[in-house]
């Protein structure tokens, strides 16, 4: 199992954050690189409790489809993701939306996965798919901070 933490520093209000990081349309463009789509489920707009999104996508040059659920929904403070469906073993992603004393938000990730065939699994965790998923991560965080912290954020979070 691999377990990775981030902290992303947001000069905008928790709702606002927390809203553009279940959105649909801004998660599509964010993730340009991995050609990833929504192809079932919800497919627009702000994805809510109990809904599910299948996207698919190219991962380390495979394509896949991967379907999650909004397990645990709490706004503006958390919400989880639970894998569904898709390549990992399993998969939980829970986000924290912290408020700042200065008014803006501290997104916190925690992302747990585990990738499937045993040994081999633990192998391909700790050599490519630790350092890929915190990529991943990380420029998602880098296009969430951008668009909130920019009128851009009225496109996505007024399109559900």
């Amino acid at each position: 199992m691999i377990s990775i933490h981030l902290s992303t520093r947001i000069a905008a209000l928790p709702e606002r954050v927390f809203d553009l990081t279940r959105s649909i349309d801004l998660h599509t463009r964010s993730l340009d690189w991995t050609r990833e789509v929504p192809v079932a489920g919800r497919t627009r707009g702000l994805i809510g409790l109990d809904e599910t999104v299948t996207w698919r996508a190219w991962h380390l040059g495979v394509r896949q489809r991967l379907t999650s659920r909004i397990s645990a929904y709490d706004r503006p403070r958390y919400f989880q993701d639970v894998m569904v469906r898709g390549a990992f073993a399993w998969m939980e992603h829970d986000h924290w939306f912290d408020a700042a004393p200065d008014g803006g938000t501290v997104l916190r990730d925690e992302f747990r996965f585990a990738a499937p065939l045993g040994v081999l699994g633990r192998i391909a965790e700790t050599l490519v798919l630790r350092r890929y998923m915190t990529r991943f991560l990380e420029r998602r965080n880098a296009v969430i901070k951008r668009v909130a912290e920019s009128d851009e954020w009225r496109e996505f979070v007024d399109a559900s």
